[in-house]
């Protein structure tokens, strides 16, 4: 999906040209993968755009920045601030706002401590990513495992670790999937390459724990949440991968999924093949807070403050 163009961004304290964001091309994040981001959704309720678990989203990206040792000079309410203003300021939602902190250009090696820490915040139009909401995906087991516990730290969201979800996702494509399963180190399920995993099996809703290589998402806690208010039985256990054929239902979570139900693994159905109950009732649940349907009972919609809308094409 082609990135449109937006006027504004946020680098380091204050706005600038969308042309001017660049960076050397001997920035150490360049050479060694020295990022943290984050990608959050900013939505359309009816009473204004407003931008999905703002404080979480920004609370993570600073979490991932200190297991990595980057001095943050900004902290989280001046982040969320400036989040706000870039979208404003843009007029562009809904979207997808992604904030990146990487090592910039200074010292050649990779020890990176002296190197100028980079702070980027930029929104554009962003459509669905794994199909419509009420389509089921097609998926398979990877044969690519997610990372092992220490070596790349699995709870932060670091740009090097998505070397291993591209691995995971360009081979389920080149094999006619839209998306693939990784298994930790142990052959147990651990997530999508870009998306937490859910199953439901005999009424059960249950999740890999995050020591099964899994990045504490804030879709998946925000689903957890729901499931909670609607006395679904939830379990946290380590996922054999013969649970995702016999599951009942499946589906993906995740901000560029947001709630994804699974239609096959390995060409074997899930369930009856179709969205069922319990996945039609979470998602149902949290579209209609995030849109404004329904009372934002939960406190994750933090309002952007707009000039004038622009246009989105897609």
């Amino acid at each position: 999906m082609a990135i449109q163009k937006t006027e504004k961004i946020w680098h380091n304290g204050r706005l600038i040209n969308w042309d001017d964001a660049t960076v050397h091309v001997m920035s150490h994040v360049i050479h060694y993968g020295s990022s943290v981001f984050e990608g959050i959704r900013c939505y359309d309720p009816p009473a204004g755009p407003a931008i999905f678990r703002a404080h979480e989203h920004i609370q993570r990206l600073l979490d991932s920045a200190k297991v990595y040792r980057m001095d943050v000079p900004f902290n989280r309410e001046e982040l969320v601030k400036a989040m706000l203003e870039t979208v404003g300021h843009n007029g562009v939602w809904p979207c997808y706002v992604r904030p990146v902190i990487l090592r910039g250009y200074g010292d050649a090696g990779v020890s990176a401590l002296t190197n100028p820490i980079e702070i980027y915040i930029v929104n554009y139009p962003w459509g669905k990513y794994l199909g419509h909401e009420t389509d089921a995906c097609d998926v398979c087991i990877s044969s690519w495992t997610r990372l092992a516990p220490n070596t790349l730290p699995a709870m932060a969201k670091a740009g090097a670790n998505y070397m291993n979800s591209q691995l995971i996702k360009m081979e389920a494509m080149a094999n006619g999937y839209i998306e693939g399963i990784a298994l930790d180190v142990n052959g147990f399920v651990s997530e999508g390459s870009g998306e937490n995993l859910f199953v439901v099996h005999r009424d059960r809703l249950i999740t890999a724990p995050l020591g099964n290589s899994v990045l504490p998402g804030i879709t998946r806690d925000s689903i957890l949440q729901i499931a909670r208010d609607m006395n679904i039985p939830i379990v946290e256990q380590m996922i054999p991968r013969e649970m995702l054929y016999i599951a009942d239902e499946a589906f993906f979570t995740g901000t560029a999924a947001e709630v994804t139900p699974i239609r096959t693994v390995d060409k074997i159905k899930v369930g009856k093949g179709t969205v069922g109950p319990i996945t039609k009732a979470l998602q149902k649940e949290f579209y209609a807070i995030v849109r404004g349907e329904k009372a934002d009972r939960y406190g994750w919609l933090t309002a952007v403050p707009v000039r004038t809308k622009q246009p989105v094409t897609v």
